[in-house]
């Protein structure tokens, strides 16, 4: 009896690790697969290594230019503008959003702009943006405060329309007044579409703000991965490549962590 417990809290204390390195294999397995498939295919001349080198030459490249300090240098200047666009955007659209939501009227005088300018691709009005404001950091800001504002301002409008009509009737019979049963009920529930909005922003604003620094920057990683293309510095072309992933794939986590944090109250007490 005593070394069936002992099996049992044995197999119960390897669980754990098994289920966090399992989780660990599915996330990253296939990402393995096409860094090797990246590393093996030029070398065995299936693809030209001169256009696509192996992954192990774009890592040491990356490493070097990262100890030389361009890498951080073009990513500093890429990531200012990045976080200013998007700051912007989330100021202005965040409570344009859950005006136009909640009031019918703001809905209906808006909506008919909105429809229009929604459907304007924001590339499409880079060459306003730098006619208006010029080659410099504004137009860049501007046109990615404009990229970010839609899937925001869209989501925030969908996540206060959709709220339980039952949560807000059950809040009303409890006496709440609107500013009350606006922080109680409809921002906690639209939490969710909000922020599927923010992530879907900000990786619009690396999106925008790359080819937004193809033209007219003298900083950036849009900038690196043209310059290092003009000159055939193929290494260098897919290092900024590289961080621009890497830039992207840390600011979803960082916004799914935020979610989840403004997100407590949905975890069930079994989770």
């Amino acid at each position: 009896m005593g070394d069936d417990r002992i099996q049992s809290r044995g197999a119960r204390a390897w669980a754990a690790p098994l289920r966090v390195a399992g989780t660990i294999f599915r996330r990253t397995v296939a990402i393995a697969v096409l860094l090797v498939a990246w590393e093996v295919l030029p070398r065995a001349g299936v693809v030209d290594r001169v256009f696509l080198p192996p992954f192990s030459e774009v890592i040491d490249k990356w490493w070097e230019m990262l100890r030389d300090g361009d890498i951080l240098a073009h990513t500093e200047a890429s990531m200012k503008r990045t976080g200013s666009g998007f700051a912007l955007a989330v100021v202005i659209a965040l409570p344009l959003g859950l005006v136009i939501g909640w009031f019918p009227l703001a809905a209906e005088i808006l909506s008919p702009l909105l429809e229009l300018f929604r459907n304007t691709a924001p590339l499409a009005l880079l060459p306003v943006f730098i006619l208006i404001l010029g080659l410099g950091e504004s137009s860049k800001i501007g046109i990615v405060t404009y990229a970010c504002v839609w899937p925001i301002l869209l989501n925030t409008i969908s996540g206060v329309r959709n709220v339980d009509p039952l949560l807000i009737k059950s809040a009303r019979s409890m006496g709440l007044s609107s500013p009350r049963l606006f922080q109680k009920v409809i921002l906690p529930a639209a939490v969710p579409t909000v922020f599927t909005g923010i992530r879907l922003a900000g990786a619009f604003a690396i999106v925008v703000l790359i080819a937004a620094e193809l033209v007219g920057a003298k900083a950036g990683l849009g900038y690196l991965i043209n310059y290092a293309q003009s000159n055939f510095a193929i290494q260098e072309m897919y290092a900024g490549i590289i961080t621009i992933s890497m830039i992207g794939v840390g600011i979803n986590q960082l916004l799914l962590a935020v979610e989840r944090r403004f997100s407590r109250w949905r975890a069930t007490p079994g989770s």
